[in-house]
């Protein structure tokens, strides 16, 4: 059972930390911390949504579609800078995506019916997570065309990337072999991409950590999509995309 605890002013997820106070108050005060340990599921395909998940800090949600053969491929990447669950559906829908816990850490939840109260009283908190429902497809547009159009080195390095911006981490507790499922490649692709990046001195890695040891060379590596993610994020909710 998730532990229930008051957050007091600011929470470490910028997307709820974006609202004023007076709105923030009103959500932080039916907010329950969370324990989001490496693996936990916060959702089901085909199951019925109950909760909106805000990760905090460090922690991290993988957001994948299954296939029929037990395959999962990422789809989004969920970290401090938005949320999990249905925050713009009208009602308990039935999830499409598996949602994973990547990168353990605390989360803030809120029940759907108390979020939909809330929504309904205040249209400041209902214009910001429309808002972030906007940012959230443009980040799977892009990660759509990014699959079809990237090599896997620029899409390797993008990946890594953007997980230590939303972390605000250069270790990332993470294997080849994930990073390979994440990517929907083989594990002799990203083991190949990962020693060149050792070569280059971007990355180092040790047994189940990858660390960005070189941010901007390895930025420069990757695809220019995490930009134009960033970009449209800082045009519909400015301050929330966390900075490079």
């Amino acid at each position: 059972m998730a532990a229930i605890s008051t957050f007091e002013g600011k929470t470490g997820n910028n997307l709820v930390d974006a609202l004023r106070p007076r709105e923030r108050e009103l959500l932080v005060s039916h907010l329950q911390s969370w324990p989001g340990e490496v693996g936990r599921t916060l959702q089901m395909p085909g199951s019925r949504v109950e909760w909106a998940y805000f990760p905090i800090g460090k922690a991290m949600v993988s957001y994948r579609v299954t296939f029929g053969d037990g395959r999962e491929v990422e789809t989004a990447l969920i970290g401090r800078e938005g949320a999990v669950g249905g925050i713009v559906s009208q009602g308990h829908l039935p999830a499409f995506a598996l949602a994973v816990v990547l990168f353990g850490g605390t989360f803030a939840r809120i029940s759907l019916t108390d979020l939909e109260a809330i929504k309904a009283r205040e249209p400041a908190i209902d214009s910001l997570f429309n808002r972030y429902a906007d940012c959230l497809l443009a980040q799977v547009f892009q990660a759509s065309a990014c699959n079809a159009a990237h090599s896997i080195q620029q899409r390797a390095a993008r990946w890594l990337v953007a997980a230590s911006e939303r972390t605000g981490s250069d270790e990332l507790t993470l294997t080849q072999d994930q990073l390979a499922g994440l990517l929907g490649v083989g594990r002799s692709y990203t083991t190949r991409v990962i020693g060149r990046f050792k070569a280059e001195g971007v990355v180092d890695t040790q047994r189940g950590r990858l660390t960005v040891v070189d941010h901007a060379h390895l930025a420069a590596m990757a695809c220019d999509c995490n930009d134009v993610v960033r970009s449209h994020f800082n045009t519909v909710l400015k301050g929330v995309y966390p900075d490079p």
